[in-house]
């Protein structure tokens, strides 16, 4: 029987959300695993792009920063952070953009701002640094976060970047026409905006959790689907491409991680 831990379950579940022509917006951690993974496997030729300029970037090992070197080397081109910005992004040529979060809501709304009050924070966190845009101007976005009722709450302190708002057509009453968060891949399951009201719904539970499990560490009234998969196991063959990865990764940065 293939072992796997969590974390390894929720990066292929990423990863496999992935199509061979996307245009992808890559963040740093689970994200960039998950990209490089998809990349590595079933999706030869995916073009990856990071917020620092570099289009059609392959790295090796994944990267410390936006401005790790390994992706400059390897990209077909890189380009100014404006024209990355304007041009790529708000241009819309970026398919796919994958996001985490401090907070989270039902509605895929993201807090990576304040935890508490504004003005007198409980946590002032790093902020959107690029987010804001990437939730607004991809043509999806995936959202990728470990499970829990801290960051899975009812309402968030701030609204950092922009989800479905508050449900159905809120979104778009922004002015906003692309399609938002499509899919929360998490480490106990996987969920997916209802058709009408945009909140998340579980569509696939993963091996050996339980619907218990996912309400305990959630903090809104959770929605199973009529219909419930059981999400497909990690094959042999994206374990061990994804565990070479970290493993090329950790004798190239070591205690830099």
């Amino acid at each position: 029987m293939v072992e796997y831990t969590p974390t390894e379950m929720m990066t292929v579940s990423a990863a496999r959300a992935l199509k061979n022509d996307d245009v992808c917006f890559v963040g740093i951690g689970m994200p960039s695993a998950a990209c490089n993974l998809a990349r590595l496997t079933h999706a030869p030729d995916i073009t990856l792009i990071y917020e620092s300029g570099t289009i059609g970037t392959k790295p090796d090992v994944l990267p410390l920063s936006i401005g790790d070197g390994e992706l400059c080397e390897t990209a077909v081109n890189t380009v100014a952070v404006p024209e990355m910005f304007r041009y790529w992004l708000q241009g819309g040529k970026i398919s796919v953009g994958f996001l985490g979060a401090a907070q989270l809501d039902k509605y895929g709304n993201i807090n990576t701002t304040v935890i508490g009050d504004y003005d007198n924070p409980k946590v002032r966190l790093p902020g959107g640094g690029g987010a804001p845009e990437i939730a607004t101007s991809c043509g999806e976005v995936f959202l990728v976060m470990k499970q829990s009722k801290r960051g899975f709450v009812e309402k968030i302190d701030f609204v950092t970047s922009l989800g479905h708002g508050k449900g159905g057509n809120d979104r778009a009453s922004y002015g906003v026409d692309t399609k938002g968060p499509s899919r929360l891949i998490t480490d106990l399951c996987i969920m997916e905006p209802h058709p009408e009201g945009k909140q998340f719904v579980v569509t696939s539970i993963h091996p050996g959790v339980t619907r218990e499990e996912i309400i305990e560490n959630t903090g809104w009234d959770v929605e199973f689907a009529d219909e419930v998969a059981e999400t497909a196991i990690p094959s042999e063959k994206e374990l061990q491409v994804l565990r070479e990865l970290h493993a090329r990764t950790a004798k190239a940065h070591g205690d830099q991680q």
